[in-house]
């Protein structure tokens, strides 16, 4: 076939052809009058080039391949140098991800520290968390770390725990200097995995459900959620939208604008009871189950 019926076939351009015949991958016979003439299996070569350039590989590591093909041999019955060029490949794709991976994870802890009160609709107050008991919850609806919406003018019959806290650390990821050392900030991690250790007990003594509640990014939380394998999912409020609708009060320190750490319990959509101050984070889930067992409803 000629170089325009072999380029319409294979669904190339002919200048590609010429760069595959001066590699030396694809190469036609010469006709008496000059014209350039391609064996069938030309065909089947150059759909294989394109295959596999397109799963990340450079023309010039197609080679082996090529070659196999080239001497009668099935896409399936490869040569040891065309498995070495596969596992070459696999290995830079895994290095490519782990530095891609590492970049995500830094971008994704700058993010989560920016501070937003730079955007023109958000308008904070310091808020008196003491304010909050009796308030109905606003209908803003977010996505937990499960995958699931959460609204919180819709989280359903009985008490809701919602313990809000500013941040969280990542292990390997470098955060801002000086970022733990604001008031209020540390304890988030040590006060996850104490409601982790406590949620059986919790929902034992009349808690429906659980959440936790910050201003970082859902990939963020999601990390944290996957490490700690927390039974109760996490929900990112990273415009600070509760704390717009609802009036929960937040602290800006060093550039950044967090939530200030307590725990609400919702009954039935309005807030019925508020901790705060909440000193020990860590330890924070039995102060909430001791209340719960004080203030069940007898059955």
């Amino acid at each position: 076939m000629r170089v325009g019926e072999l380029a319409r076939r294979s669904g190339t351009t002919i200048r590609a052809l010429r760069y595959y015949e001066s590699l030396g991958l694809v190469v036609p016979r010469r006709t008496a009058n000059g014209y350039r003439e391609y064996d069938p299996v030309a065909e089947r070569l150059v759909v294989q080039i394109r295959e596999l350039t397109a799963l990340g590989l450079s023309v010039e590591e197609t080679r082996p391949f090529v070659e196999s093909l080239a001497a009668g041999a099935e896409e399936s019955d490869v040569c040891a140098a065309a498995l070495a060029t596969y596992r070459s490949a696999i290995s830079g794709l895994q290095s490519r991800i782990g530095q891609l991976t590492a970049q995500r994870d830094a971008l994704e802890a700058r993010l989560a520290v920016v501070n937003v009160t730079g955007s023109p609709d958000l308008a904070l107050a310091p808020g008196d968390p003491a304010d909050l008991v009796g308030r109905a919850l606003p209908s803003v609806s977010v996505f937990a770390t499960n995958g699931e919406a959460v609204d919180f003018a819709a989280l359903g019959p009985g008490r809701t725990i919602v313990f809000v806290y500013p941040l969280t650390g990542r292990p390997g990821v470098d955060l801002p200097d000086g970022l733990l050392e604001i008031p209020g900030a540390r304890g988030g991690t040590e006060q996850a995995r104490w409601f982790r250790d406590h949620h059986g007990e919790l929902l034992g003594a009349g808690a429906a459900r659980v959440y936790g509640l910050s201003a970082q990014s859902l990939t963020y939380q999601q990390e944290l959620a996957h490490r700690l394998r927390l039974p109760y999912p996490l929900v990112p409020d990273p415009r600070l939208m509760l704390a717009t609708a609802l009036g929960l009060p937040t602290f800006t320190a060093a550039g950044m604008t967090l939530y200030r750490r307590l725990t609400l319990v919702v009954t039935d959509g309005r807030v019925e009871h508020v901790f705060h101050p909440i000193p020990a984070p860590s330890t924070h889930a039995n102060e909430v189950l001791r209340w719960l067992n004080r203030s069940r409803t007898p059955r």
